[in-house]
């Protein structure tokens, strides 16, 4: 079954709800605002996704850019920072089985899906 890490906020990550539910996609809604990962399983998706923890930061956020865009922040800080601000990661995030992507743009989904 495909997983969705999902920020209800997030347009982006509401229309591929939308989307796989009008194409009977089954999937499992993982709110990380509500329910935020841990350390594990956030690592866990860095390394399903193939991409650095930098790549996963919304940087553009005012969180991001507020707090902590000046600092010399560790790949370790920036999970951390993650792992406190869970709006401050790049969703909606699509796992199937062991390999991961970032939602975006749709086209990418529907291949994903499809493979």
């Amino acid at each position: 079954m495909i997983k969705i890490l999902h920020n209800n906020s997030c347009s982006k990550s509401r229309g591929i709800l939308e989307y796989l539910d009008e194409n009977g996609v089954a999937f499992e809604i993982i709110d990380i605002i509500n329910e935020p990962l841990s350390e594990l399983e956030l690592r866990t998706v860095l390394k399903k996704l193939h991409c650095s923890v930098q790549d996963l930061v919304r940087t553009n956020d005012k969180i991001y850019k507020e707090q902590f865009r000046d600092q010399n922040l560790s790949d370790d800080d920036l999970i951390q920072i993650l792992l406190q601000h869970p709006d401050l990661i790049q969703r909606p995030i699509i796992i199937k089985g062991s390999v991961a992507m970032i939602g975006r743009p749709l086209e990418n989904v529907k291949f994903f899906i499809e493979k």
